[in-house]
C-alpha cells in the first residue's frame, strides 16, 4: 500500500510539474525565435529617462504595457499619449460614438493608472481620421508634445504596417519615425532613441491563422510587413497587470482577444510563460549617437 501511495505521489508530481513545463516549451517554440536577443530592459542608462509612448487609440498601449511597467519600476518616467478617444470602434450598436468616447476615456485613464504612467495626454482627434488629418499635422502634433514633455525615448508603431494594418496605426508610426529622423540631435529635440512595436515572425504566422484583423489588413507580400525585431523584453513578472490593462478595456474585449488568444482558457502560470515577451525594432538615426551611448546605451 505504501509503495502504491509513493508511486501515485510520483506520478502526480510529474503531472503537475513536468507536463506544464512541456506545454510551456511547446508553446514558446510556436511563438518565439531563439535567435532574437532578449534584453532585460528597453535600454540601459546612467539615470532616469523620460519615455513617451505615442499611440492613436485607447488600448494600443496594451502592446507595450509590460515593458512600460518594467521601465517604470526601473525608475524611468512614463508619458502616455493617445491621439483619439477611440469612438469609432465597433461595438455592435451597444454605444453611440459619443458614449463610446466617454467609456474609452475612462478605460484609458484606468489603464494608465495600472501601468503606473506619470502622465496621460488623452487628445480628441477623430478616430480613424489620421489620413484626413494628414501626415504633416501628425508630425506637428507630435513635435509640440515632444517639446512639452522633453522625452529621451520614443515608443510607437512601425511606419509600414502599424502592427496589423490599421491606417491610424501606420500613419502615427510614420509621423513619429519621419520626425525623429529629421530632427534627431537638432535644437530643442530631446529624443535620442526610437523603438517601434513589432512581432516575431512566428507570432505573425500565428496571427495570420487566428486573427481576422491580421488576415484582412496584413500585407499579402510578407516582405512588406512588420520590421524584424532587434530584441524582446521579458514581461512574465508583469503578466497579471498586463491582463488587468486588457480587461480594463472592456468595451474592446472581442478585439483584444486577438492579442492574447485563449488567455482565458489556459492557466495563467502556463500562459504567462508562453506569451512572456514584447518585441521591438529600433529606428537608427542618420547620425549615430557616438559618445551618447556611453551614458545611454
Amino acid at each position: 500500500m505504501r509503495r502504491l501511495i509513493i508511486s501515485l505521489l510520483i506520478i502526480g508530481t510529474i503531472t503537475l510539474v513536468v507536463v506544464p513545463l512541456i506545454l510551456i516549451q511547446v508553446g514558446k517554440s510556436q511563438l518565439h525565435d531563439s535567435e532574437i536577443p532578449q534584453h532585460e530592459l528597453l535600454f540601459q542608462s546612467d539615470g532616469p529617462k523620460t519615455i513617451l509612448a505615442f499611440f492613436p487609440h485607447p488600448d494600443d498601449e496594451v502592446t507595450v504595457s509590460g515593458t512600460l511597467m518594467k521601465m517604470k519600476d526601473a525608475g524611468h518616467r512614463i508619458i502616455l499619449v493617445c491621439l483619439t478617444k477611440g469612438e469609432a470602434a465597433e461595438t455592435e450598436g451597444k454605444y453611440s460614438r459619443e458614449e463610446l468616447g466617454q467609456v474609452r476615456t475612462l478605460e484609458m485613464q484606468n489603464a494608465a493608472q495600472t501601468i503606473g504612467a506619470d502622465h496621460l495626454e488623452l487628445l480628441d482627434y477623430s478616430d480613424s481620421g489620421m489620413e484626413k488629418l494628414g501626415l504633416d499635422s501628425l508630425k506637428s502634433i507630435a513635435e509640440k508634445l515632444i517639446t512639452q514633455f522633453k522625452p529621451d525615448v520614443l515608443v510607437s508603431y512601425d511606419s509600414k504596417v502599424g502592427l496589423y494594418g490599421h491606417p491610424d496605426h501606420r500613419l502615427t508610426g510614420l509621423a513619429i519615425e519621419e520626425l525623429f529622423m529629421k530632427k534627431f540631435r537638432g535644437p530643442n529635440f530631446t529624443p535620442q532613441r526610437l523603438f517601434q512595436v513589432t512581432l516575431s515572425p512566428k507570432q505573425i504566422q500565428l496571427a495570420l491563422k487566428l486573427s481576422e484583423g491580421f488576415q484582412k489588413h496584413y500585407p499579402k507580400d510578407l516582405t512588406q510587413g512588420l520590421p524584424e525585431p532587434d530584441f524582446s523584453i521579458n514581461t512574465t513578472a508583469y503578466f497579471d497587470r498586463v491582463l488587468q490593462v486588457i480587461y480594463g478595456h472592456e468595451s474592446q474585449a472581442e478585439t483584444l482577444k486577438d492579442l492574447l488568444p485563449y488567455h482565458d482558457q489556459v492557466p495563467s502560470i502556463i500562459y504567462s510563460r508562453i506569451f512572456d515577451r514584447e518585441y521591438f525594432y529600433e529606428v537608427k538615426p542618420k547620425k549615430p549617437p557616438g559618445n551618447l551611448r556611453m551614458a545611454f546605451r
